[in-house]
């Protein structure tokens, strides 16, 4: 959807031609084999690390630690929020999310409450230095140099890196927030496990009334 929509503004303003259609194509295609490269190595990564017993004793490690399910909710987000630093969402999901998975299920957490806490902690890797994608996005944006503002005609000072890095902060904090708030009340986001009826279909018992065994009715008519 947003290719498409940005297709159509390109045509709308006339900046839509075969060359930018081209780089933007080379540009996804690269992208795209980016992502695919992070996923295979982190696919022989994984088998390597299952091959030498890797995940027993990384599971043997945070069932271990002290406040049970708590505790390890408590580190696993502290351990993704600082691994954001120098990692991106890719390598997160794909390398370090699937050996925390099978913890978080042989201590009985729910794995969509726990998805969605770790979802939500991996969004913070957009908005904090050095490695913050959004923070790439708006230094590519703005201006490096003093200008003249169109609507008031005044002179502007340009926007440093520092001054981004920053204005990102609070965001920051907001989203340690949520997770905090998902962590401390569960319900936020297993809702839907209290909309749904529970019942043990195995205990269902039907119990009819003993009705009389109905009347003989004649359907011939008479004389038949």
């Amino acid at each position: 959807m947003g290719a498409t929509g940005a297709l159509i503004l390109a045509l709308i303003k006339r900046r839509l031609s075969w060359d930018l259609t081209r780089q933007a194509a080379e540009t996804t295609a690269k992208l795209s084999a980016f992502v695919v490269f992070i996923l295979v190595g982190a696919r022989v990564f994984s088998l390597t690390f299952y091959g030498v017993d890797g995940h027993r004793w990384v599971e043997s490690l945070l069932t271990s630690l002290p406040g049970g399910p708590l505790g390890f909710l408590v580190f696993v987000n502290v351990f993704v929020f600082l691994l954001a630093f120098f990692l991106d969402f890719f390598e997160i999901a794909f390398i370090v999310i699937p050996l925390l998975g099978p913890v978080a299920e042989k201590l009985g957490i729910d794995l969509i409450w726990f998805g969605v806490m770790l979802g939500m902690n991996m969004q913070t890797s957009f908005m904090h230095p050095p490695f913050g994608f959004a923070l790439f996005y708006l230094r590519s944006v703005a201006p490096k140099e003093s200008y003249i503002d169109r609507v008031s005609g005044k002179r502007m000072d340009p926007v440093t890196t520092g001054q981004i890095y920053w204005g990102a902060i609070p965001f920051v904090v907001i989203q340690c927030i949520a997770v905090a708030l998902v962590i401390a009340f569960p319900a936020l986001v297993m809702h839907y496990k209290g909309v749904a009826p529970t019942f043990d279909p195995s205990k269902i018992q039907l119990d009819l009334p003993d009705l009389p065994p109905p009347p003989d009715i004649d359907l011939l008519p008479p004389g038949r």
